[in-house]
């Protein structure tokens, strides 16, 4: 499926476009390609674009004081990524976004984005959905890491997305895990 398809294809999971809002649609998104291990996005920059991975996956992560990094999302096919805050408040990014793999991706901008609500407004629906899934989501995630054990985590991750197990670095699942690469190991060996 071309790229372009790809994201049509879940806009129209949401949403209710024509055949008329395609070229309006379509122009608004330009096509980024990034090789594995370079940087999309730097903490302290502004994140200027919201991104369509088409094939490839990238992850998000901030470095604490003590160097060490936490990954806070992994993307892979098809699923958005993006620094919300800083892409809705153009303030500074305390993320960074790296790729994994080689990553094809489609991007929007802020502005254009905003034009194109004018211009399509049943993407108004679309991306509220999009961005309420991405806080319950988040809010999942928080709750699992105070209450839930690494075990029962590994299982969930491993259920919803097991092609990640082939993809990702282990060090990469366990950080956003929130566990040592040690305790992985251990986890899975009792599996």
């Amino acid at each position: 499926m071309a790229e372009d398809n790809k994201l049509l294809y879940y806009l129209k999971k949401w949403s209710d476009i024509t055949d008329e809002d395609v070229p309006a649609i379509l122009s608004s998104f330009e096509t980024v390609p990034i090789k594995k291990k370079k940087d999309l996005l730097v903490s302290g920059d502004i994140c200027k674009y919201l991104y369509f991975i088409t094939k490839g996956c990238l992850r998000s992560f901030y470095v604490d004081s003590k160097g060490v990094e936490h990954i806070y999302q992994i993307r892979m096919d098809n699923n958005w990524i993006s620094d919300l805050e800083s892409f809705f408040t153009q303030s500074p990014s305390k993320y960074n976004i790296e790729a994994i793999e080689d990553t094809q991706m489609l991007r929007i901008s802020f502005d254009r984005m905003e034009q194109l609500y004018r211009e399509v407004p049943e993407l108004e629906r679309y991306f509220r959905i999009l961005f309420q899934k991405a806080y319950i989501n988040a809010l999942k995630r928080l709750n699992a890491t105070m209450w839930e054990t690494a075990m029962d985590r590994y299982n969930e991750m491993l259920k919803e997305h097991p092609d990640m197990f082939q993809r990702v670095p282990l060090i990469y699942i366990a950080s956003y895990l929130g566990i040592t690469p040690e305790s992985l190991s251990r986890i899975r060996k009792r599996r």
